[in-house]
């Protein structure tokens, strides 16, 4: 199977940030792409990559999936269906990834052009950009399963992670969406700055407040994850929620009428406060907010009656669960930054929450039966205060365990601990093998060796698909020890 998917050949037409990373990542594991570009001396500062071809056409016939990675919708349509572009050089199984952000619209009509050749065709948003040369990019694709399975293990090669979002135009959906969270999350800092600067409140130390309380950027997430697997806000916790948002909202927007600081984002956000919980509208008969959910099964707007998807570290369907601690004299930590603290319903179902964010999905499965005090205690001080608290993030956590795992030479906690840095997308393959040449320098080479193992066995299932379920790292544990619980414990001390 290794075999079949190397000889996959794989082009890309468009050699800027993004177009180059992409072609320099796949180069690094082996797969030296045909490029083009407009400017003829566009890879010469791509190592690894070879001179560009004289045309899109000829990128074709020496590819078998096409990366186009270019700025407009023009520039896409000329180097998918003008003269000498990827369809003049089209052959059977040749499959065009568009990665440029264009409207639905241009998505449907390259498409339609493409299977009139009978060339396959993936709509595929791609983020973030400045990391497109290191393995870093999340392909966000559309298309039919088949067409995005073919060409998955050219994807692969350039993109962390592949995120097939549904049938085709998906994944341009999900990428403008995306930026909608980015570009209305930096409006929100560019008013949030300008009121403290206003009043005299140096904006780094709003940082610095930031970075502290959420170092993962999990509040920025909060109601997707409250949203759970229906894609709605229960009642309960809206009517929770709505007076301290909008109390909070309406001291934002007097502080900003004070200072005649103009804040657009703030009035609309409070102004929409109801909507935004999915309240029903207090002036009208029922609830016009989301009367055809356009991510709703049976919305119009969703013919294929998708269901809608959750993929969150922490799972949200139960929205009795708070996203993260905060530190006081609370033994559980003072949380009142956290507007969704008071749906929280114990630190035990908040730490086995924690334990799959931490070790990835179904991982507490095997300790939410037991109810022994040691049990308890590890589920509830361990997971849901010790790496629920601000101040370091899981990454941070898991990298000092891992120290840990190495000193005392066990390969099985090794595997559970780089298993879930796999499956969060915490730490890539490379890193964990650079992991444990830097700790066998202060671990000794023989305690080294069971951190080889440990991690060459994570790598190993993560690769052949079994990492995501994290199931491998179970039975690892069980079969060490015969309780997940102790294990756990046991390696995050």
């Amino acid at each position: 199977m290794m075999a079949e998917t190397m000889t996959l050949r794989a082009g890309v037409v468009g050699l800027g940030m993004i177009g180059g990373g992409v072609a320099v990542s796949m180069a690094r594991r082996g797969r030296v792409p045909a490029v083009h570009d407009v400017r003829p001396d566009a890879s010469a500062a791509l190592p690894g990559v070879g001179d560009p071809l004289g045309s899109p056409a000829e990128v074709a016939r020496s590819s078998d999936v096409v990366m186009v990675a270019v700025v407009t919708a023009d520039q896409a349509r000329d180097v998918i269906g003008g003269e000498n572009g990827l369809l003049a050089g089209a052959h059977p199984g040749l499959t065009i990834v568009l990665l440029s952000t264009v409207e639905l619209a241009v998505v449907h009509e390259l498409a339609a052009l493409c299977a009139e050749h009978d060339v396959g065709f993936l709509d595929c948003g791609v983020t973030p950009g400045d990391r497109a040369a290191d393995h870093g990019m999340v392909a966000i694709v559309g298309g039919d399963e088949a067409t995005v399975e073919a060409a998955r293990p050219v994807l692969d090669d350039w993109a962390r992670r592949v995120v097939h979002c549904g049938p085709l135009g998906a994944g341009m959906v999900t990428k403008i969406a995306r930026n909608v969270v980015t570009y209305g999350s930096w409006r929100a800092v560019f008013e949030a700055s300008a009121l403290a600067r206003a009043a005299g409140v140096n904006p780094a130390r709003l940082a610095e407040v930031i970075d502290t309380a959420d170092p993962e950027g999990h509040t920025l997430l909060t109601l997707l994850r409250l949203r759970g697997g229906d894609d709605r806000l229960p009642q309960a916790a809206g009517r929770k929620i709505q007076p301290l948002m909008t109390k909070d909202l309406d001291a934002a927007r007097d502080l900003a009428t004070a200072l005649d600081v103009d804040v657009p984002l703030v009035e609309a956000a409070r102004t929409h406060a109801d909507q935004t919980l999915d309240l029903p509208d207090p002036h009208s008969q029922h609830n016009p907010q989301h009367p055809q959910h356009p991510q709703h099964p049976d919305s119009p707007h969703n013919p294929h009656g998708n269901p809608p998807s959750s993929h969150s570290p922490l799972n949200r369907d139960d929205p009795h669960v708070p996203h993260v601690l905060g530190d006081s004299n609370d033994p559980r930590g003072s949380r009142d930054w956290d507007v969704t603290a008071d749906l929280d319903d114990g630190p035990h179902r908040y730490g086995l929450e924690m334990m799959d964010q931490v070790y990835g999905p179904g991982f507490s499965a095997g300790v939410q039966g037991g109810h022994d005090p040691f049990t308890d205690e590890t589920v509830n001080y361990l997971f849901a205060q010790v790496w629920g608290r601000p101040g370091l993030s899981v990454r941070d956590r898991r990298l000092l365990t891992l120290g840990v795992a190495a000193t005392v030479g066990r390969p099985e906690l090794v595997q559970i601990i780089a298993t879930g840095g796999l499956v969060n997308d915490e730490l890539t393959p490379d890193q964990l093998r650079e992991a444990v040449l830097h700790l066998a320098v202060y671990t000794g080479w023989c305690k080294a060796t069971a951190t080889h193992a440990g991690v060459t066995a994570a790598v190993e299932a993560h690769t052949a698909g079994k990492g995501h379920s994290a199931d491998g790292a179970h039975t690892a544990d069980r079969g060490h020890t015969g309780d997940g619980a102790h294990t756990a414990k046991e390696q995050t001390r």
